[in-house]
């Protein structure tokens, strides 16, 4: 039986859930329960951090751990395997001959080998194969990041036939073999992501008859929820410089901290807060200190959606100063970006990977090149000193963000897309 848009249920394939720096993803699947979309969700693993999201509470999708299927005895696995071999032998013998042939997947960036994600697919089969026997069927997959998560959507479409789709983000286009990107855009419905220079790689990957599968949604913002400042916030007493993100190299943080360097020898009064934590935590601490600026600029850690909405309308301006790595990690549009420029506060950044299809220089926000200190350092001085230019620019801002970064209009783009997609793989 076809699934209407009412009964339409979806298995989210994600390779970590709930994960702080993952909250776009968290957001957008209670934006499609909203919507009437039943969610599903199936995580490789469970992060365990120490931060969580209050709004993972209000999820009312099922989760089931991939993890399992490695943490069992072996007789357990013997069986499962048994199973779907005996309901889909050729859908088995496909998705293993599959792995076998193609070593190449586990090269470039993944967190698991090929041989792990097919046994994690054929758990997942199983989940399924069951839910389908009880009358709870899922209808479509959809994977967020094209390395193990569609991987392992690709092994259970051929083990079962269903019909999957995927969001690719950054690194794991990039960093991924092209031949296996290729081929997981060819057995999906539909390819997902952020921002146009993605489709542009994407489409010099695919072959050109699978380019119409490849669209981008962008990663939206809740209105509601990020506003600008209202008559009972207070902007911070010293001009305040805010960031957050994962403090990861792509980010480029120390390009951030050399340019608050030169605002202070400079003379500008300001203040630095940089929220995140991430593996480069330490060596930030160390250069804020080398750089002579424990006065002026803290990392306070990970925060919340909750916190960073509080601190944002004290902000004079939002800087995240990102760059493309050697190994091709990047950006495609970050999300905090975004989040500043919906709460109307004046944002500088850099002219790197979709930020510029967010950011328009000098209408919007400001943009500097990429470990450009000096002028990464000039517009931050810019911004400081210039009111009237700082309400010109996040007047637009959040214009920009309403007519293009709307989460809800981007979850509705995405309910549509699993519903034609479940429609038509049934057809």
């Amino acid at each position: 039986m076809q699934p209407t848009k009412s009964t339409l249920r979806v298995g989210y394939l994600l390779r970590s859930y709930p994960r702080l720096s993952q909250t776009f993803i968290l957001n957008e699947i209670l934006a499609l329960e909203q919507l009437g979309v039943q969610v599903h969700v199936f995580a490789v693993t469970h992060p365990h951090e120490a931060i969580v999201q209050a709004q993972v509470a209000d999820v009312q999708a099922p989760i089931d751990y991939l993890e399992v299927a490695q943490q069992r005895r072996w007789w357990a696995i013997l069986w499962e395997h048994l199973w779907v071999l005996l309901w889909s032998p050729y859908g088995y013998a496909k998705a293993l001959a599959y792995v076998v042939r193609h070593p190449e997947i586990d090269q470039g960036y993944n967190a698991s080998s090929r041989y792990l994600c097919f046994r994690q697919a054929v758990y997942l089969a199983h989940l399924l194969g069951r839910e389908r026997q009880c009358g709870n069927g899922i209808d479509h997959l959809h994977a967020h990041f094209a390395h193990d998560p569609t991987l392992i959507a690709q092994l259970t479409h051929l083990l079962t036939g269903l019909s999957y789709t995927f969001t690719a983000h950054a690194r794991d286009i990039y960093q991924i073999p092209q031949s296996a990107l290729a081929e997981r855009i060819k057995q999906g419905r539909a390819v997902v992501t952020c921002c146009a220079t993605n489709i542009d790689y994407l489409k010099a990957t695919a072959p050109v008859a699978h380019h119409s599968k490849l669209r981008v949604i962008h990663n939206g913002v809740n209105l509601r929820a990020f506003q600008p400042m209202s008559g009972t916030d207070q902007p911070a007493p010293m001009p305040l410089i805010l960031s957050a993100s994962r403090l990861v190299e792509k980010k480029g943080f120390p390009d951030l901290l050399h340019a608050c360097q030169h605002l202070k020898q400079a003379g500008h009064q300001f203040r630095c807060v940089i929220y995140g934590d991430g593996p480069l935590r330490q060596e930030l601490n160390e250069l804020v200190n080398q750089l002579g600026l424990s006065d002026l600029v803290t990392l306070p850690g990970a925060c919340t959606q909750q916190e960073l909405r509080r601190v944002l309308p004290q902000a004079t301006l939002f800087a995240l100063t990102p760059f493309v790595t050697e190994d091709g990690d990047r950006d495609g549009v970050p999300t905090v970006l975004v989040e500043a420029m919906a709460c109307g506060v004046p944002v500088i950044s850099t002219s790197v990977a979709g930020i510029t299809e967010l950011v328009t220089h000098n209408e919007n926000g400001l943009l500097a090149e990429p470990h450009d200190v000096t002028a990464i350092a000039a517009a931050l001085a810019t911004l400081l000193e210039d009111e009237p230019k700082r309400r010109q620019l996040s007047a637009v801002a959040r214009r920009t963000v309403a007519e293009q970064f709307d989460l809800r209009a981007g979850a509705q783009q995405l309910a549509d897309l699993f519903y034609t997609t479940a429609k038509g793989a049934l057809q």
